[in-house]
């Protein structure tokens, strides 16, 4: 059985949503941030980061929302939340896939904490590339892979739903606002609100 750690009104959102959307039989399994559930040693064995989301699928288990996304559409084919090993569209898929821990994530971060990074140093970059690169893909649309939606959409749709609307770090633009309104239509996406409100 798949069970999914979380906490409400977390980084859980993009595991959850995931879960929603694949139809796999899952178990939630609470683990209140506030409470310092995160820290508790069973816990820690599955993400010793001592971070929401986590996950276990029987014997395996692993930790960071784009993991679980990679390891579910992968593990379950079915599910079609990613191009086959052997699609020429997988090469994007992964790339897609890790653009919002690996450049959105980061570009929030400098614009919160006004970090000044030089763009060449940056591993992201800078916070006005990053989104200037999305957009302008998002503009070929509906998904970051044209016509086929997949577990990319997840990770980038829950950062800029983050980014954009939730905390309105970055200022909207039509193709972010289509974007998202495309996700938010999804019930997947909606079930995974509810849940992840708490």
């Amino acid at each position: 059985m798949i069970k999914l750690y979380w906490s409400p009104r977390s980084r859980s959102f993009s595991a959850i949503w995931l879960l929603e959307e694949s139809g796999l039989a899952y178990e939630r399994v609470l683990t209140d941030i506030n409470t310092g559930a995160q820290k508790a040693p069973d816990f820690l064995k599955i993400n010793p980061m001592g971070k929401v989301p986590a996950l276990t699928d029987g014997d395996a288990g692993l930790a960071e929302a784009a993991a679980i996304c990679a390891y579910i559409a992968d593990r379950y084919p079915e599910t079609k939340l990613a191009p086959a090993t052997d699609d020429p569209k997988r090469a994007r898929y992964l790339q897609w896939l890790f653009f919002a821990p690996g450049c959105i994530e980061p570009a929030l971060i400098q614009l919160f904490s006004k970090l000044e990074v030089p763009a060449r140093m940056a591993a992201w970059g800078s916070a006005e590339q990053v989104f200037d690169v999305l957009d302008s893909e998002l503009q070929k649309g509906p998904w970051i892979l044209g016509d086929q939606f997949s577990a990319a959409d997840i990770t980038i749709g829950s950062g800029l739903n983050f980014a954009v609307r939730a905390f309105k770090m970055v200022p909207p633009r039509p193709s972010f606002d289509a974007y998202i309104d495309r996700c938010a239509a999804r019930p997947a996406f909606q079930r995974a609100e509810t849940i992840a409100a708490g």
